[in-house]
């Protein structure tokens, strides 16, 4: 790109980002702080500006922090138009134009996507709308939710016992109210972090007073005749009575809109290289088109470059901030994403917390405490080599870790500070299930390598 050109874009330039996200509002900070003083428009579907995720399925549902209070703060003023209550309909590369729902568009010179997930809608539409079946994503959600909640149903319903999932259900024990959770797999937990520490899972909510259901699917949700859920059919044949029900089947990533634009973009999200630029249908880089986020699959280097899609919040801000500086500079300027996965979660009085990508691995040792007690450190194996780490209780150990598996540290571990009881000795199966069945709620999805590459839709039936 002429340099020339750099400066223009830099001094007048249009930028558009879609999706009035986390990500999306720390890449508009980004712009303005590394000096863009052209037209920045920011795009999303919701009213509100953009608010902060992981409260919602924790203290908000607890009553400690108010839904409508939980907006992000501005780290700098980005003096942008915000178009937001309006959702994209569409992308023309052509024309560098962004379609809105409401018939409008938007010109761009150069263009951020972050239009992030939504919540996986229970499919058979019709139990759906039944009242009391929620979903969990949004602020809307979440106000719905704890209004339910406060209310004092007979009995909560959640279906999927992911990361989400199990947090509602420890909501639930919290304020003293009777939870039934569903997962098709042999224990919550399996699809991000494993069989083993699913095992562990499962012994925490049990122990929490949950009804845990597993190997089951949910068959169908039986309505009142005013239209009220009461009960959830199993199959196994048995019959949940429940006022509410929690639908956590995970997640789709929103890329619907870009049918037909040439993106290389489909239900696994959207295709980017280390520098967060979007790829076309046919593998070719594009270089006004950007992705961070949710949305975007990205390879990574320590993972053998393989499509990562991260729904981490650090990863939505480290991304964005990596594609805004790239978005605004010379190609030799540009710096890849080498963002290191991590997550965490709270439930049941336990704080859990991961690095790397644990449905990688393939082995598992336990280097610190005690699966028993809780409070323990697991290292994660694959080809020989730390892969990740996740911690229940036990987050001291996890920065040291984390520098294990950046500079490619061989496994099995051998440390002289490694917890010597019998569990820690050897390595055993992480027990992960068969990566072409669904679960609920792996956070870090392997997608493949190819950036063109479409396969593996999921179309449920029964859950």
């Amino acid at each position: 790109m002429p340099a020339d050109h750099v400066e223009w874009l830099r001094r007048e330039g249009r930028i558009v980002i879609v999706g009035a996200s986390l990500a999306g509002l720390r890449a508009a900070e980004t712009l303005r702080a590394e000096g863009f003083a052209g037209e920045l428009t920011l795009i999303g579907d919701e009213p509100y500006e953009p608010y902060d995720r992981p409260p919602l399925s924790k203290s908000v549902l607890l009553g400690r922090a108010s839904p409508h209070h939980t907006e992000l703060p501005h780290r700098r003023e980005i003096d942008a138009k915000w178009r937001l209550g309006v959702a994209a309909a569409g992308l023309d590369l052509t024309a560098k134009r962004v379609l809105l729902a409401d018939g409008d568009g938007v010109e761009y010179d150069r263009l951020l996507i972050a239009t992030g997930v939504r919540a996986r809608p229970w499919p058979k539409e019709e139990e759906a709308r039944l009242d009391g079946v929620r979903l969990l994503r949004t602020r809307q959600d979440a106000a719905d939710l704890y209004r339910r909640l406060k209310a004092g149903p007979r009995r909560v319903f959640v279906i999927g016992a992911g990361f989400a999932g199990s947090e509602v259900a420890s909501a639930c024990r919290e304020m003293g109210i009777p939870v039934t959770v569903a997962e098709r797999a042999g224990a919550p937990l399996v699809g991000a972090l494993g069989g083993v520490i699913g095992a562990v899972a499962a012994g925490l909510q049990t122990e929490n007073g949950v009804d845990l259901r597993t190997h089951v699917t949910v068959t169908a949700l039986e309505g009142d005749p005013v239209g009220r859920v009461r009960a959830v059919h199993l199959s196994d044949e048995t019959v949940v009575e429940a006022d509410v029900v929690v639908v956590s089947l995970g997640s789709l990533r929103n890329t619907e809109w870009l049918a037909g634009s040439g993106l290389g973009a489909g239900p696994r999200g959207i295709a980017c290289d280390a520098g967060c630029r979007a790829f076309d249908f046919r593998g070719i880089v594009t270089d006004d088109v950007f992705v961070a986020g949710d949305v975007a699959r990205s390879p990574h280097a320590l993972f053998g470059y393989q499509f990562l899609s991260l729904e981490h919040w650090g990863n939505a801000v480290a991304q964005a901030e990596t594609a805004a500086h790239n978005m605004i500079c010379h190609g030799a300027e540009r710096r890849p994403h080498l963002w290191m996965p991590a997550f965490w979660s709270s439930m049941f009085r336990v704080n859990i917390k991961s690095v790397g990508v644990p449905p990688m691995g393939d082995q598992l040792m336990i280097t610190q405490g005690s699966l028993a007690e809780r409070r323990f450190v697991g290292v994660y194996g694959y080809q020989g080599r730390m892969i990740a780490a996740v911690s229940f209780d036990n987050t001291r150990w996890l920065e040291f870790y984390q520098r294990q598996i950046e500079r490619g540290a061989p496994f099995p571990v051998e440390f002289p500070t490694m917890d010597r009881r019998p569990e820690g000795l050897r390595p055993v199966a992480a027990d992960f299930p068969d990566p072409s069945l669904p679960t609920h709620g792996p956070t870090v999805t392997l997608s493949g390598y190819s950036p063109a590459d479409q396969q593996l839709v999921f179309h449920p039936s029964r859950h």
